[in-house]
């Protein structure tokens, strides 16, 4: 059936529905999905930029020159700050001491946890290290082809 007031022209160029573009639950429609290779979030946070954490951990560990007992020494900025702590805590300074004491048991605690120290291997995993040891040091021996060729393994 044709009808009878649209043009041929108009008719042709009507959108066709596909029954392979399903628009539906996580599935929008192509107009509005982000195109490829641009952002979702444009003015996001700048690749290359730093987080807090990365930067104080940086920080930390830049190194300052200091002078002990007349001579000039090159650590990091963690060890002069843990340095000055231990010194204040040692002349009576009793939240220096606090501090430090605090710093001390924390160390120690994460030091004797028992995720912290050399997991015991199983029987089974000794076994496969051995082999492999025992790979490195047996010579090569020697496999001969189905064509009576005799070649290293």
């Amino acid at each position: 059936m044709r009808d009878e007031g649209v043009p041929n022209a108009e008719r042709d160029e009507a959108p066709e529905i596909k029954h392979a573009e399903h628009v539906g639950f996580r599935h929008p429609p192509k107009a509005t999905r982000f195109a490829k290779g641009k952002s979702g979030n444009p003015k996001g946070r700048p690749k290359g930029s730093l987080n807090v954490a990365s930067v104080f951990l940086k920080t930390l560990r830049e190194k300052v020159v200091i002078n002990e007992n007349g001579q000039r020494k090159t650590i990091t900025k963690l060890e002069a700050a843990l340095k000055q702590l231990t010194n204040k805590a040692a002349s009576g300074d009793l939240r220096a001491l606090r501090v430090l004491v605090e710093l001390a048991n924390d160390a120690e605690a994460k030091q004797n946890a028992p995720g912290s120290q050399n997991p015991v291997l199983e029987d089974v995993d000794q076994e496969v290290i051995e082999g492999i040891l025992a790979r490195f040091v047996m010579p090569e021996e020697r496999i001969e082809d189905p064509q009576g060729e005799e070649r290293r393994g």
